[in-house]
């Protein structure tokens, strides 16, 4: 074989050993590709890193200056709050000192009212009891009086007694026994008393109409101071009756409508143109049938 057979020889590629040519070509288009495509992505990620990094460091000033800003703000706020607590505190003191000012002097106003009720109160017990020793005195004085008095009470109540069992009784004018009869004044004390009749007395004079006593009229008419005898008419229940020629201390008596026992008129003195005495009427009135 000569030379140019042999270059040709050995230029001449083999059916069989393309295959795997191509592939190590596409292979390496591959990588190359590959290769561009990493190479722009880095380029991309350093300029968008640079572009991100000064961004970044643009927001890293701009916060920390409203760090530092923020920072004087809260420091002067915090200068200020500890200034207000400084005044806060020194009027509290100030507060507190007058309060205990005003408390010391409320505790002596206190003190001084305590002392002078106290000295009030001292006063009126010393007037009390002055007052109660008085009040003993006087109510041993009032004492010795209400016995005195009871004493002079049963005397005298002894001596009613007396006076009334010593009174008589005597018919009227009328025929009627008539309750005890009174010729003084002791006497009227003694009857009423007993509370019997209801004892009204008068004293009348002669005059030219009749006078009152109780629900009776009276008119005297006339009288004789020797003989001790008078003359009446009596008014009542619409009626008029003369009782003539009556004597001292003798029953006259009448009736009225709304008593069933009769009405008694006793003159105890009779002088010139005047007498005096007692109208008796029932305690029970009690209409006549």
């Amino acid at each position: 074989m000569n030379d140019h057979e042999g270059f040709s020889a050995r230029n001449e590629i083999r059916p069989e050993t393309r295959g795997p040519i191509y592939v190590l070509i596409g292979v390496l288009a591959v990588l190359a590709i590959a290769y561009v495509y990493l190479f722009w992505r880095v380029h991309r990620l350093e300029a968008g890193t640079t572009a991100s990094n000064a961004t970044t460091a643009q927001e890293i000033s701009a916060l920390r200056e409203t760090v530092a800003a923020n920072d004087s703000t809260h420091f002067k706020n915090m200068e200020a709050l500890q200034g207000d607590l400084a005044e806060a505190r020194r009027q509290a003191a100030t507060t507190a000192g007058q309060a205990k000012q005003e408390a010391l002097k409320h505790a002596d106003r206190l003190a001084r009212q305590l002392a002078h009720e106290q000295q009030e109160v001292a006063s009126q017990l010393t007037e009390v009891k002055q007052s109660a020793t008085t009040a003993d005195s006087k109510l041993a004085d009032v004492t010795s009086e209400v016995a005195a008095t009871k004493t002079d009470v049963a005397a005298t109540k002894t001596e009613l007694q007396n006076t009334v069992s010593d009174l008589k009784r005597v018919r009227g004018d009328m025929g009627v026994l008539s309750d005890r009869i009174a010729t003084n004044g002791t006497e009227l004390a003694a009857l009423r008393t007993l509370g019997e009749r209801n004892y009204i007395e008068f004293n009348i004079a002669k005059s030219k109409a009749p006078q009152k006593v109780a629900d009776v009229q009276l008119w005297l008419k006339r009288t004789d101071v020797k003989r001790h005898r008078f003359s009446v008419e009596l008014q009542a229940d619409d009626r008029t009756v003369e009782k003539r020629d009556r004597t001292v201390n003798e029953p006259v008596q009448f009736y009225v409508s709304k008593a069933h026992q009769p009405y008694e008129i006793v003159v105890n003195e009779v002088t010139k143109d005047h007498i005096a005495g007692y109208l008796a009427t029932p305690k029970v009135e009690m209409a006549r049938r």
